[in-house]
């Protein structure tokens, strides 16, 4: 990245601050601030597990209990133990809670639609359209990658629903006993796990199995609808041949089927050629190969 592209990050966050109201203490004239507001309009109607609002604003605990507190002693949100497990705690808005975010969502409208009022048709367009393209690149910027034991809750559910959509999607179904990966095989020195998570809950892994010759095999690519159309796949992708990379692998390998034509389409494209078929995998019918350079 340039200096100049850094440089117009910060000059948008300026803009989009101050046309926010984010340094105003009054936020929407509700006499509270920004970081307050926020926090009534996470918890909603449902109500939030404290520990999932955490990290879905990515604040520290004690942070996070000061502007509870706040909410609590104005009679706005109430905080307690979960009824199916009395360790979690949760955070429920009460009547005066639920009657004041319905004022916050009248006021935030009226606040939008003024800085849509003095645009032309034309530009509301282009600044709508705007919008939704940088709140799907600020999306994607929030995505970590990390390598996961394949026994961790998270890996557990993207290897389970991963599964469950192959069903669905492939003609006869999907059965993974057939076509088996043991934990062992995703998990250093044999090869690895990588979960993606946006806001603290998994929303996509790939795996990769070291085999001999430089040879690295993918495998378990997944992406959560969800996030889909933000380049994860291609990311966890990227990431896992600079892994191979690093681990003195040079051939990338990996096989699919044509139901996942999204999937063909994605390794295609990141340089993935199609070979005759390397293995028996019984859910496969497209074989890929790619060359890493020797040098990256």
């Amino acid at each position: 990245m340039s200096a100049e592209m850094v440089a117009q990050v910060r000059r948008f966050n300026r803009v989009v601050t101050r046309s926010a109201g984010v340094l105003n203490e009054n936020f929407l004239a509700s006499g509270r601030s920004l970081g307050q507001d926020r926090l009534l309009w996470e918890i909603g109607t449902d109500g939030r597990v404290v520990r999932d609002l955490r990290e879905r604003l990515g604040l520290d605990s004690g942070y996070l209990s000061r502007l509870l507190r706040a909410l609590q002693r104005e009679g706005l949100v109430d905080v307690a133990p979960s009824e199916a497990d009395g360790r979690v705690r949760t955070a429920h808005l009460t009547e005066a809670g639920r009657r004041e975010l319905d004022t916050l969502n009248e006021r935030s409208d009226d606040a939008a639609a003024d800085v849509l009022r003095t645009l032309t048709e034309s530009q509301q367009d282009q600044l709508v359209t705007a919008m939704a393209q940088v709140e799907r690149l600020l999306t994607a910027s929030a995505v970590r990658v990390n390598v996961c034991d394949p026994r961790h809750p998270d890996a557990r559910y993207c290897l389970a629903t991963y599964y469950a959509e192959l069903a669905q999607r492939f003609t006869g179904g999907y059965d993974p006993a057939v076509s088996p990966v043991a934990d062992g095989e995703m998990t250093p020195p044999a090869g690895l796990l990588l979960v993606a998570s946006l806001d603290g809950r998994p929303v996509g892994c790939g795996a990769v199995i070291w085999y001999p010759g430089g040879v690295a095999l993918v495998k378990r690519m997944w992406v959560a609808p969800g996030v889909r159309g933000l380049g994860l796949g291609r990311r966890i992708l990227t990431e896992l041949e600079a892994k191979a990379y690093a681990h003195g692998h040079r051939l990338m390998r990996l096989e699919t089927k044509a139901e996942l034509a999204e999937a063909l389409q994605m390794y295609r494209s990141c340089g993935y050629q199609e070979v005759e078929p390397f293995n028996d995998e019984v859910y496969a019918d497209h074989w890929f190969e790619k060359r890493l350079p020797d040098s990256r």
